[in-house]
């Protein structure tokens, strides 16, 4: 298969467009603001719609060492953490509006490593659920990365996003009409499968603003005529689409399922592997020797067994068991894992539910909780910006009515959220 050797678009020309649809969706940015998310700014908080907020009162849960701080101050400036402590401990600056905890628990944002967010309503959606950052598991036409600008423009319009622009998949579809530099693979009978094609995807991914790359391994699970056990590219191929994405400085996730896929996707060099139900020991202690992410989707993989389609539904309920069995045993060989519910298609489901499932695979609930918080935030590169709320992380917070390392149910539904210091 050949493809043009034309060159991509400029990064700077089409970031400038990127840029321009987020002002599309943000309604509101500005010269100055554009300026801003395109320097990087809000990476840690510290948007131009990040805020200034007291949270007051409640218990405060740190995931990264378990303490637990009663009638806590928590002092949020240009929405990043100025001070945290008992109150009595902590100066809070006069003027400061102020969010009363008391009676509640409160925690740092949560994360969900691998979801589909494509619009606005979607975006506000996982806010309410509690999701302040977020990983891309892709988008059909780059709509992650103009939610990822609107986010840096305005913290409580949308969750803290690494975006994965489109998808390297054999059979891009429509999808080859995101990019004019996709436009070429059209021609091709093979697809997206020779090494050159391979590289294109990579390319116009980077060129677009991506910062990971998502690709399979094998076919979905999701769809009753297809085979998610059949393999769709080689270890060869993979190490091509990793290889690209290394040249750009990215990472790759991989959609996977079957032992062989999973161990082919690890030893290509993935940064993490997604879904992974029938992940075996050999590749599961290449994964801790490599320091590959897991992120199961344990949500997205349960709710197969409700699914009215009876080939989904019985894939459901023969997959859970096993990829909880992965999970335990990924957990205790010491393998990263992270929490993400792969929502798509309009629906957005609670990453809460994600820790649930991870607690019952085997997990204790502050593990668990981890997967959501720093386990999540350290897989996205956000370790110094999310997963906690300490000094210089970001304002990000979830309010719940009680305990969650009593009962991880209530992550579901946080009572309040913040953003960067905006009441969501």
């Amino acid at each position: 298969m050949c493809v043009d050797a034309t060159q991509p678009v400029p990064a700077g020309l089409t970031r400038r467009g990127v840029l321009v649809g987020a002002a599309v969706l943000a309604g509101t940015m500005t010269a100055s603001g554009t300026a801003a998310a395109a320097s990087g700014a809000g990476e840690g908080g510290a948007g131009t719609g990040a805020g200034d907020l007291v949270i007051r009162g409640g218990t405060l849960l740190d995931p990264a060492t378990g303490h637990v701080t009663e009638d806590a101050v928590v002092v949020i400036r240009r929405g990043t953490v100025t001070a945290v402590g008992r109150a009595g401990s902590v100066r809070v600056p006069d003027g400061l509006p102020a969010l009363d905890a008391d009676g509640r628990w409160v925690l740092p944002g949560l994360t969900d490593a691998h979801t589909h967010l494509g619009t606005t309503a979607e975006a506000r959606a996982a806010l309410r659920c509690g999701v302040t950052s977020a990983r891309s598991g892709s988008t059909s036409f780059y709509q992650d990365i103009a939610l990822r600008e609107l986010a840096r423009h305005s913290p409580g319009l949308a969750p803290r996003l690494r975006a994965a622009g489109v998808f390297v998949t054999p059979d891009l579809g429509d999808t080859v009409l995101a990019d004019l530099d996709l436009t070429p693979l059209a021609r091709s009978k093979d697809g997206v499968r020779s090494a050159e094609a391979l590289r294109r995807v990579v390319d116009v991914n980077a060129a677009r603003g991506a910062d990971v790359i998502k690709t399979r391994v094998n076919e979905r699970a999701g769809l009753p005529d297809q085979d998610p056990l059949a393999q769709v590219y080689s270890r060869e191929q993979l190490s091509e689409t990793v290889a690209a994405a290394r040249r750009h400085g990215k990472g790759v996730l991989c959609h996977s399922y079957s032992e062989k896929g999973c161990h082919d996707a690890v030893t290509a060099g993935v940064r993490s592997l997604e879904h992974g139900v029938f992940v075996g020991e050999r590749t599961l202690h290449e994964m801790r020797r490599r320091d590959t992410c897991f992120t199961p989707t344990l949500t997205a993989i349960a709710g197969l067994a409700d699914d009215p389609d009876p080939v989904l539904a019985e894939r459901g309920r023969t997959f859970l068991p096993v990829l909880k069995r992965a999970v335990r045993a990924a957990y205790e060989l010491g393998v990263p894992l992270a929490a993400g519910t792969d929502s798509s298609g309009g629906t957005v489901d609670p990453v809460g539910r994600e820790v649930e499932l991870m607690h019952a695979a085997g997990l204790p609930a502050l593990d668990a909780l981890r997967t959501a918080t720093t386990g999540a935030a350290r897989l996205l590169g956000l370790d110094r910006t999310a997963g906690r709320l300490a000094r210089g992380y970001a304002g990000d917070a979830i309010l719940l009515d009680g305990d969650p390392l009593a009962d991880l149910s209530l992550l579901r539904a946080p009572v309040r959220v913040v953003r960067a210091g905006v009441l969501v």
